[in-house]
């Protein structure tokens, strides 16, 4: 379009100047030297809006990055309602619509404060420091300084520090008990995540001593959930009757269908996860750009997918339609760090490893028991690192670099996750009984049974 507008108007231009009597008898060159210089003179015109156009137009943005990304928690819902059995799917439903409601209250009274401080000298950028609680008139306030509306920005933080809780939810279900897990997702929204963002969005460690580049948040907000998960679920132990006898039962999701429709919906958020990241649209150049997002998110999505159906047949002799779906996530993680830079065929490749990394390492976490319900650490952990180390080959980044990254934020949520858990565990405990876990969540945690027929045959 760009380019069209330009040539529009050196035609306009040169007809212009043929038609002035002045240039009637100049020579060629002359004319064709006049119209150089009034393209150059439309060319920032035609690049950039005016300031409170593009002010609009960057709000836009994060608003519609923000909707999208927060239909993303519906997509995690969905997800996991379908793969858990029966009897534990409203649990799920309410575990997923409390953690959104949890994170966004957390962000707004402490989150946002510590993962956007500036850069601390005296801590190093270590840490973010929890100022006042973010006010409703500065959430409010319209600053064409900034270049978007303050509200804008914060909701769109807020739902990716929802995200990251949504990643703990699926690993840890059928067995951990309502509370527990609320004040977990209460620490790991308000304190946890937020310390790992103010390392490199926020300006801290990471972005000014290493030059980490974490376009969009593979380890910042898929590592962070994968890591907390990976914790959570060797201090919770395997569900009741997973690994027995050295083997490994499966229990069959309730809704494929429903799975696919939660995954389809996770796939379409990414777009304003992804895409949105990009922070501004009032250019042609950054419009332009979250096409190019756009595109090489959907086809690393794409690659992961096709990638896992091909080695579940090879590797089974079946095509499963659940490591398909995980095998879609797990190209989208991979591909979150760095979004913009790679060609699309880079992209292909970056999402194809991702879906092949969860084919292998989903029997690998069987191997240690370590049970993941929906195969969450396997697409959001170790899709999330491959992405991150990756961005050195596409991005401007170096390997040390995003591997210091990657490491760091391993160190901090581990250890702030084990601490969390073990403490719940020893006072109001982690899991309920054995009959109540046999028997389902639903009936005794909530009251509320989802399929009461199907639940009591589960």
């Amino acid at each position: 379009m760009k380019s069209a507008i330009m040539k529009l108007g050196a035609v306009g231009v040169t007809a212009l100047l043929a038609s002035s009597p002045a240039f009637a008898a100049a020579p060629v060159a002359e004319v064709a030297e006049a119209v150089a210089e009034v393209a150059e003179v439309a060319e920032p015109a035609a690049d950039a809006v005016s300031g409170g156009t593009a002010y609009i137009f960057n709000t836009l943005l994060f608003l519609i990055g923000g909707f999208l990304v927060m239909w993303m928690a519906a997509g995690f819902a969905m997800l996991e309602a379908g793969l858990v059995r029966a009897k534990n799917t409203s649990t799920q439903c309410l575990k997923n619509i409390g953690l959104y409601s949890i994170a966004g209250l957390m962000f707004w009274v402490i989150g946002y404060n510590i993962a956007y401080p500036g850069f601390a000298e005296d801590s190093m950028g270590l840490f973010g420091m929890a100022g006042t609680v973010y006010s409703m008139q500065d959430v409010g306030a319209a600053d064409l300084d900034t270049g978007y509306s303050v509200a804008s920005d914060w909701f769109f933080q807020m739902v990716f520090c929802a995200t990251t809780a949504s990643i703990v939810s699926g690993t840890l279900a059928e067995r951990i008990k309502i509370v527990p897990f609320f004040i977990f997702v209460t620490v790991l929204t308000g304190i946890i995540y937020p310390v790992v963002v103010s390392w490199e969005w926020g300006g801290g460690y990471l972005d000014s001593a290493w030059g980490f580049s974490d376009f969009a948040g593979s380890t910042l907000v898929h590592s962070t959930g994968g890591w907390a998960a990976l914790v959570g679920a060797i201090i919770l132990g395997a569900r009741l009757g997973r690994y027995t006898d050295g083997k490994v039962n499966v229990f069959p999701g309730t809704n494929i269908p429903l799975a696919t429709l939660g995954t389809f919906i996770l796939w379409l958020g990414w777009f304003g996860f992804n895409g949105a990241s990009q922070l501004a649209m009032g250019t042609v150049g950054d419009v332009s750009d979250v096409s190019k997002i756009f595109v090489n998110t959907n086809m690393a999505a794409c690659a992961g997918t096709v990638t896992a159906i091909i080695l579940t047949q090879l590797r089974f002799g079946k095509a499963d339609v659940t490591m398909a779906m995980n095998g879609a996530l797990a190209g989208l993680v991979s591909i979150t760090a760095e979004p913009l830079a790679p060609t699309v065929g880079q992209s292909i490749l970056i999402g194809a490893i991702g879906g092949a990394i969860v084919i292998f390492t989903v029997p690998l976490l069987d191997k240690f028991k370590i049970d993941d319900v929906v195969g969450a650490i396997p697409v959001h952990l170790f899709a999330g690192i491959w992405g991150t180390l990756i961005v050195a080959w596409t991005g401007d980044a170096t390997f040390v670099g995003q591997l210091v990254g990657v490491l760091l934020t391993a160190v901090w949520v581990s250890v702030a996750s084990a601490v969390i858990w073990l403490a719940l565990k020893a006072t109001i405990g982690l899991r309920p009984s054995e009959e109540v876990e046999t028997a389902g969540l639903d009936i005794h945690e909530i009251g509320v049974e989802a399929y009461p027929d199907l639940a009591r045959q589960a």
